[in-house]
């Protein structure tokens, strides 16, 4: 069994923010898969189905980005899934909009969210996909830009992002994270 949490911060202010790049991979996976994430429980949105032979947990944490930890903890204990079995999909300023980054295990490179699971967890042997979004702007503060609405090309760069990080999610799951990083690391070009 696989745990797919989706970084994101939850209620309607929030929506088609750059910072909730895992929630639209999620919903992604979902809608790919047929699989109903509407369960609340474990300080999350959740689903359960399948994805190709494997059983897979959809979560979307409920407990807001700098907390996420909690949610996953929950989750983990729950459904008994160790480290390297739970794939975390968040967003990442470090990457150029679109750009995918998978990730057997690492530090939070300064993502509060993936801070939060590592303390959590204990471990940093989880699973990432990461998918850019961009250097905030000169002059902006990082909360106002990662909480900034997507609009126009931005909007229809992520979505195509949020496309193929749900196709990376699935080879992890079906080929392993080393197929998948050899397929997905790299620039959305050269794809």
């Amino acid at each position: 069994m696989y745990m797919i949490a989706g970084l994101g911060n939850p209620t309607p202010e929030y929506e088609n923010t750059r910072h909730n790049v895992g929630f639209h991979v999620i919903d992604c996976i979902a809608d790919r898969f047929n699989i109903d994430v509407t369960e609340n429980r474990l300080k999350a949105v959740c689903g359960r189905g399948m994805i190709g032979t494997e059983k897979v947990i959809l979560l979307k944490p409920q407990t807001y980005m700098n907390s996420s930890g909690e949610s996953v903890r929950a989750a983990a204990d729950f459904y008994k899934v160790t480290p390297d079995r739970i794939i975390i999909v968040s967003d990442d300023i470090d990457l150029p909009q679109g750009q995918l980054r998978i990730r057997r295990s690492g530090s939070a490179g300064g993502h509060n969210g993936l801070k939060s699971i590592i303390q959590h967890l204990g471990s940093e042997g989880f699973n990432r996909v990461r998918v850019g979004i961009g250097a905030k702007p000169e002059g902006w503060d990082l909360a106002d830009y990662v909480l900034s609405k997507l609009k126009g090309n931005d909007r229809k760069c992520m979505e195509e992002a949020y496309d193929r990080a749900a196709k990376a999610v699935e080879m992890i799951v079906t080929e392993g994270i080393a197929a998948a990083m050899n397929e997905f690391n790299r620039k959305p070009e050269e794809s």
